[in-house]
């Protein structure tokens, strides 16, 4: 992860470079002493995290942050003084460290804005993926489920149904396993194909290939003989869909 240090405390720099040295995943890009250079130079290097001193000799990173785009960046903000917590995390920061730095706040801090960069990327990537299946009117083919322990890449055509519940996603597969997430029912719905899979439900999205029958007081049968809830303002729209299988 590509970082950029704003610190103006020769001290409290070269403490933050011994911290970072010891962090394998970390790639300092730049760092400055003053607002002037970082405007220039951090719209250039595009850094993943930048650590930034909220008051500076020649201003404060706060007018800095304002004025140039850090949409690409996490900002961990460093101070002296507490009241500036709430200005920060408004501002979008995504933490706030208070001088002077302990090692192990610090490296539990760096250490979440790293996995919240790489869930970011993954989210990236899967996104790209599976729009590059969709140019050239071609169908997605397979798509990334990442959990805690592992990334199985899995056939779209093989997920009977996906099941969300408290914040996580379970994929149905034909073969009769499943693959847990830990992300939303809602992330997943753009990536599969609206010609085969339908929400039929807040918490299942439906593929339409597996569906045995559909019962109008509000369930499917699957070719699994599993049931899948139907929301009563789907219900149209559901047998409209198997209309058109």
């Amino acid at each position: 992860m590509t970082i950029y240090i704003l610190e103006d405390e020769k001290n409290i720099l070269k403490h933050i470079m011994a911290l970072v040295s010891n962090i394998p995943y970390l790639q300092v890009v730049g760092y400055s002493a003053d607002v002037a250079k970082a405007t220039t130079e951090i719209p250039q290097l595009q850094p993943e995290l930048i650590l930034a001193d909220i008051q500076l000799k020649d201003g404060n990173s706060f007018s800095l942050f304002n004025k140039i785009n850090v949409e690409a960046s996490q900002i961990i903000f460093i101070t002296a003084y507490d009241q500036y917590a709430i200005q920060a995390l408004n501002l979008g920061a995504f933490a706030y460290l208070l001088k002077p730095i302990e090692t192990n706040i610090f490296n539990e801090t760096v250490d979440r804005c790293f996995k919240k960069t790489e869930e970011h990327k993954f989210n990236r990537q899967q996104m790209e993926l599976s729009s590059n299946y969709y140019k050239g009117d071609t169908r997605p083919r397979k798509i990334a489920l990442k959990n805690f322990k592992f990334t199985q890449i899995v056939p779209i055509e093989d997920i009977l149904y996906c099941k969300s519940d408290k914040g996580y996603t379970t994929f149905l597969l034909k073969d009769g396993t499943s693959v847990l997430v830990s992300k939303i029912l809602k992330d997943y719905e753009p990536l599969l194909p609206t010609d085969t899979f339908i929400r039929c439900h807040q918490s299942y999205l439906v593929n339409g290939n597996y569906i045995s029958k559909y019962f109008k007081d509000g369930y499917l049968e699957m070719l699994t003989g599993d049931k899948v809830p139907v929301s009563d303002r789907k219900r149209d729209i559901v047998q409209e869909f198997i209309e058109r299988l």
